[in-house]
Parts: C-alpha cells; structure tokens; sequence
C-alpha cells in the first residue's frame, strides 16, 4: 500500500540529524529511488533506537523521502519519546503512527493529534499513559477517525462506550469546578 519502508531502526539514533549520517537497511523488499537518490516510499521506520526529540524530523524525511509531505506511515516505536512533539501533528498524510515503549506519560497530550484528518492506526501501549484510568477510551474519543488501536480494531460498542466515558468524565470535572 505504501511501499516498502525506509528503514533506520536498530542505529542507536539520539537526535534526528544523527539519522540523516545514516544509511537505511536492507530489507526484503527493495526500496526504489530517484534521480536525486531519494528513496520512492511513503513509509519510515526510526523504532528501537535511543530518540527523544523529535525537532529535527521534517528535515530528515525529506532527507530521505522523495514525496516528504506524503509521508502515510511513521515508526518511532521503543525510543525515548516521552511526549507527543507538534511536528508530529504537522504530517497531514500520516495514516498509521506506531508510538508503543515509549516514556509518555500526559494522556492529554494524544489530543494534539486529532488535527491528522487521515491518521487511523496508533500504538501507544507500553507507555506509561496505557496505565491511566480510561486509557483507551479516552483515545478513542480524542482520535474518532481511528479503526485500530494498539493493534486491536476499534468496534462500534467502542466509540459508543468512549462517548460516554467523556461526557461522564467532563460533567464530573464541571461539579469539581464549581464546588472549589
């Protein structure tokens, strides 16, 4: 669907410049270039390396990406990613986002990601906001567009569940506010 990925994972990667000095492995599949020797794939995977800033990451999907701002598939599982950065929310063609055995930990946070109009896979499980009461609920709301979730589809019974957990959750925050 989106080619074979451009892969970087297992480089022990600290910072995105880093991985621009980096040539991507070889994968069953081989990845076709261009003219101007960047790889014709919408897909890139940075997992199992040592990232915890993010700034840099448009640079290196061009770097890499023939078609950049076509990017539809993002792996940046088991790094050190203990936020959801803003330029995450800036890759409008993003359709599945693996972000799983990371160290975020603001649930809130995964509503930054509501403004990806195309995104229907994330992972998350592994970081410490999977052990946040309403866990899943919560970014099954703040993401609707979603299908799955930590690789478990998202059914009907689901999304209507998610509804009503947030507006539970919100009138009890209302009745907190007034109170104080």
């Amino acid at each position: 669907m989106y080619g074979a990925p451009v892969d970087l994972s297992y480089r022990s990667i600290n910072a995105m410049n880093e991985a621009q000095s980096e040539k991507p492995r070889a994968g069953l599949r081989p990845v076709k270039r261009n003219c101007e020797q960047k790889y014709l794939s919408h897909c890139l995977r940075l997992s199992n390396n040592i990232i915890s800033d993010l700034s840099d990451l448009h640079n290196t999907i061009a770097h890499f990406l023939a078609e950049p701002s076509q990017l539809a598939w993002l792996d940046l599982s088991f790094n050190h990613i203990s936020h959801i950065h803003p330029v995450l929310c800036e890759l409008r063609e993003l359709r599945v986002l693996y972000l799983h055995g990371n160290g975020i930990c603001n649930l809130p946070e995964v509503d930054r990601l509501g403004v990806l109009p195309h995104l229907h896979t994330i992972t998350l499980h592994g970081n410490r906001i999977e052990t946040e009461k309403g866990y899943r609920s919560h970014v099954i709301f703040a993401l609707p567009q979603l299908k799955t979730v930590d690789f478990s589809a998202v059914t009907c019974q689901e999304r209507l569940m998610a509804n009503i957990w947030h507006r539970r959750n919100n009138r009890g925050r209302s009745a907190r506010k007034s109170l104080q």
